[in-house]
């Protein structure tokens, strides 16, 4: 059940869940708080206001379904609400519903919103209209469709000199005396390349 996105600019208020224990409202907080600063929303008052939206959301699912972790529906409702604000900014985008939030959050970073417009994040009536150009000018556009195409295998040639040389490789791996042989001669002229070379 996906509820309406709520304005967060309201005064804050004392946050009495009905259901659940204190310690897991607690990490709920925690992990919204994580999930806000991963977005760069570093501003502590708003912050707070946002964590206090999200959490009264989850606190109301909560009590109508006590057996969820109040940590699970904080996560949801944060996408939740950041889903829909992405698809209000990006309206006149017309992507499609599961690509709203990837395009949202690149257009966020691309744009330095969080940095510019510390308050605006996640505002339901009261966003800079600088801040939502930036946001529709960062967005991610479609590129062309994936064509098909069809490769045929084809021979790679080498070339003679190429043949030539794994032939005779074919015919030393046949022979393991010679090919022995051959070993130590390299060897033996490598070593004596180094002594001509070093005197």
């Amino acid at each position: 059940m996906e509820l309406p996105l709520e304005p967060v600019d309201a005064p804050l208020s004392s946050f009495r869940p009905r259901t659940g224990t204190m310690e897991a409202w607690n990490a709920a907080y925690v992990r919204v708080e994580d999930y806000l600063r991963a977005h760069r929303t570093h501003n502590r008052l708003h912050q707070s206001r946002l964590i206090q939206a999200v959490l009264e959301r989850a606190a109301r699912r909560h009590a109508q379904n006590p057996a969820i972790e109040p940590t699970t529906l904080a996560a949801e409702e944060c996408e939740a609400m950041m889903a829909a604000w992405f698809r209000a900014i990006l309206a006149d985008k017309e992507l499609p519903d599961d690509r709203v939030p990837a395009a949202g959050r690149v257009a966020l970073l691309l744009s330095d919103g969080p940095e510019k417009w510390p308050y605006a994040f996640l505002q339901s009536d009261t966003i800079p209209d600088e801040f939502r150009k930036a946001m529709r000018a960062s967005s991610m556009e479609a590129g062309p469709d994936m064509s098909v195409s069809n490769m045929v295998p084809r021979q790679i040639d080498l070339g003679a000199i190429s043949e030539a040389a794994g032939e005779t490789l074919e015919q030393i791996e046949k022979i393991p005396i010679l090919s022995t042989l051959l070993l130590w001669a390299l060897f033996v002229a490598a070593l004596a390349s180094i002594f001509y070379l070093t005197r």
